[in-house]
Order: C-alpha cells, then structure tokens, then sequence
C-alpha cells in the first residue's frame, strides 16, 4: 500500500516536503510541487485522513447525539445543525443511540478520541455524573436541555413554562380534568414537563391518566383505545407530539368519538400535519434549537441559550 514516505523517495523529496504539499503549504518550491503532484497521481495515492486530522489537531466534523432519525422531533433539530455546519464548513457524524446507554458513551469516547471537534447532544439518556470525565476536555459539548451548571453549553425550549402554557389554556377553557401522553418519563425534557403537570393547581389528574411510551401514531390509536376503556375518563390530553395526536385523532374518528365534544386534544410540536389535521398545538422551535445548538459549538463564552413556544389554536380544543 503506497504512502507518504513511499511518495516521497520515488519523488526524491523528504517527507516534511510531501506534507506540505498534501497540506497546501505556501512555502514550497514550484518544481517540487509538481513533482509530488505527479507522483501523487502516479502512485494512485489517498491522503490519510485521520493523520491529517491529527496533525491539525480538527476535523471540521461535529458529532450529533439523538435518539431516533425518524421522529419529526429530532429530524427538525438535525435539519437546523445541518444547515448551520453546511454555512460553516463542517459536516455532520450522527449517532443514533434508541436511548441505549453504551451507544451513547460510545460517541462521547470518539470525541475524547478526537474523532470530532465536538458534540450537540439532543436527547441523552446517561447521567451527567456518568459522563463528566467525558466533559472534562477543550472540546464543546452543547446539551439541548435545560442545565442547573453554568459552565456546561446548554441550548433549551423551557418545557417546564410551555406544559404550564398548555395547562393554563386548557383551564381558561373550562377543562379539568386532564391527561398526558409522554414520551418517556426519564430525561430531563421530560421530567420538567411531567414536573409542571403534577404541580399545576386547579386541575384533577390521576395516574391512570398518563399515558407513556408514545412516539409515533399507532401509540396515538392505542391511546384512545386505552382512554375509551377507562371507567373514568379525562376531558382532555396533553399530547407529547402532533404525530400521536394525529393518531388519536384517526382512531377517534373510526370510534365515533367526537373531537373535541368527547375528547379534547392539545397537542406539541406544530409540524404541518397538525395545520393539516386542525390539531391544536404549541408550537417548539425544534429546528431554531439545532440552528442555535450549532452556533454556540462555533461560540466561545457563551453558554445558554432558551427559545420560547408559541400557541396555534386549531379545531380540537
């Protein structure tokens, strides 16, 4: 297998010379320019990329740490970093982890390996404790969430605000009892939205009321065969995401429950097929948040950043 030093004696060159020129360094002579070129040709060489990542000490790559690719959620996020590192220069290494814990330190050990120049973690699944010794190196690490620590980069939607945003509504019009469809009730967006539900006042809930594990729209159908089995059920549900609302939405009307006479649905996101479905949603700034995430990996001293939710009042409510 041809390599550097091989080019260079067949080119009668040093391998400092053959570096600079793979390197794009200024200072070398014409004549041994184009010898190297021409050997380089001749040779059918390829440039090592990890050594010349190593050398310079970058990449230009960020790694992006998210749990699923097929959520609207995270695909909105990944579309935002992408533009910004296209503008930027850089390219993206994805790492999918389905909130499997060894996936995910497997990302953060390729950036103590210096396999990439940082990372925007927009879900995670292991503790902060569990990664610390990760965190304690030069390179950026740009959480999505909301962070207690001043000095890690954190780049968040207030879920805390927007569920009690939500609630809120739901009470001015006239609705107390109230349910949840969540994603998971571990990490942090979570707990802040599951923290701010069962600390809102003037509302009846009950545990039965939660319903958990919903990502995509057949959770939705099964959310309302749940709900139509309760002997006691919510007027309304808080709904993680328009793709379970949609699904909610579908069952219902194959049930012939009326939204929102027997069943109010309010759900999150504002992805066009809540404009399409007449779904009531607040709207999160997914893609904004991976543009931002982005940005502050670029910045130095900055480190946090919140984006604000906005209302759509639709049919379902």
């Amino acid at each position: 297998m041809t390599n550097i030093r091989k080019v260079a004696e067949t080119a009668g060159v040093s391998v400092s010379t053959v570096s600079r020129v793979l390197n794009g360094h200024p200072y070398v002579r014409e004549d041994k320019r184009r010898i190297v070129l021409e050997t380089i040709k001749a040779l059918n060489y390829t440039q090592n990329a990890n050594a010349v990542h190593l050398s310079r000490g970058k990449t230009n790559s960020v790694g992006v740490v998210l749990p699923y690719l097929n959520l609207p959620y995270y695909g909105e996020i990944l579309q935002g970093i992408a533009e910004e590192a296209l503008k930027a220069g850089y390219h993206l290494r994805l790492y999918q982890t389905n909130y499997d814990s060894p996936a995910e330190l497997d990302a953060f050990a390729a950036l103590r390996m210096k396999e990439v120049d940082g990372l925007i973690v927009a879900s995670r699944t292991n503790d902060l404790e569990e990664l610390k010794g990760f965190m304690e190196g030069d390179r950026p690490i740009v959480l999505c969430e909301n962070l207690e620590s001043e000095s890690l980069r954190s780049v968040y939607i207030d879920h805390y605000q927007a569920m009690g945003r939500a609630l809120s509504y739901l009470q001015e019009k006239g609705y107390r009892k109230i349910g949840l469809c969540i994603h998971r009730l571990s990490g942090k967006n979570s707990e802040d939205r599951m923290r701010a539900f069962r600390e809102y006042r003037g509302i009846e809930i009950r545990n039965e009321w939660i319903f958990t594990g919903c990502y995509h729209m057949e959770d939705g159908c099964r959310v309302l065969r749940e709900w139509m089995n309760l002997k006691e059920r919510p007027e309304t549900l808080v709904v993680t995401s328009d793709q379970v609302a949609a699904g909610l939405l579908s069952e219902a009307g194959r049930r012939g429950v009326s939204i929102p006479q027997d069943l109010a649905l309010l759900s999150f996101d504002n992805h066009p097929i809540s404009e399409l479905m007449g779904i009531t949603s607040i709207e999160v700034p997914s893609r904004s948040l991976g543009r931002e995430a982005f940005r502050m990996f670029l910045e130095e001293g900055r480190h946090r950043s919140v984006l604000q939710t906005t209302l759509f009042e639709r049919d379902t409510v």
